[in-house]
C-alpha cells in the first residue's frame, strides 16, 4: 500500500497493491500495523459504516465536535464517488481548505480523513456503496455540518446543482458565516 499526504496535513490518499490474474484480484484493504506506519499515527477504529446511494446523492458536509470528533478511513466498494474533506481545525495552516478525490471500486483508493475535518461525498455512478471506518462512536449531540454549496468553500462537486439529491437535513445546514455567528 502507498500513502500520499494531500495538501491538508494528516489527510492521506491510500492506494493498495492489487494482485490480479485471470481469476480476479486480491488486495489487503486494511491492516492496522501497515496503516498506522504509513500515516505515522496510532488509530483505533471502533465502528464500520456502509451506505448505498444513487447517482447525484450528496451526503455532507458533516463532522463531530470536541471529544466526539471522528477520524475516518473511507472507500467505495461499488461505483464511484467524489469524496471531499474540509480542514475544520482552527489552528491548522490549511483551515477551511479542502481536497477532493474520486474513489471507486475500480481504482480502490481510500481517503484517510483526520479528526477535526468535515466530510462529504457525491455519487457519480448510477449507484455506489460507500464504506468507512471511524475511530470514535457517533454522537448525535456532537454533530456539526456546513452547507455543501457554501460559496466560501467553493467546492466543485462535478455535477450540476439540478442533478444533486440532498436530504432536507443537509439543505438546512448553516453556511460558514452562519455557523460562526
Amino acid at each position: 500500500m502507498i500513502a500520499k499526504e494531500t495538501k491538508l496535513k494528516g489527510c492521506y490518499i491510500l492506494e493498495p497493491t492489487v494482485f490480479g490474474d485471470s481469476r480476479g484480484y486480491f488486495f489487503e484493504s486494511y491492516n492496522k500495523q501497515t496503516f498506522d506506519k504509513l500515516i505515522n499515527q496510532n488509530i483505533n477504529f471502533v465502528q464500520d459504516n456502509e451506505s448505498f446511494s444513487s447517482r447525484g446523492v450528496l451526503r455532507g458536509l458533516h463532522g463531530q465536535k470536541d471529544e466526539f470528533a471522528q477520524a475516518k478511513l473511507v472507500r467505495v466498494t461499488q461505483g464511484e464517488v467524489l469524496d471531499v474533506a474540509v480542514d475544520f481545525r482552527k489552528d491548522s495552516p490549511t483551515y477551511l481548505q479542502h481536497v477532493s478525490v474520486k474513489l471507486s471500486s475500480e481504482n480502490k483508493k481510500q481517503l484517510f480523513v483526520p479528526r477535526g475535518f468535515l466530510h462529504g461525498f457525491v455519487v457519480l455512478s448510477e449507484t455506489a456503496v460507500f464504506n468507512y471506518k471511524c475511530d470514535n462512536l457517533y454522537n448525535k449531540d456532537a454533530e456539526i455540518g456546513i452547507m455543501y454549496n457554501d460559496s466560501d468553500l467553493s467546492i466543485d462537486w462535478l455535477l450540476n446543482e439540478d442533478e444533486l439529491l440532498v436530504s432536507e437535513k443537509d439543505k438546512n445546514l448553516p453556511t460558514l458565516k452562519q455557523f460562526f455567528q
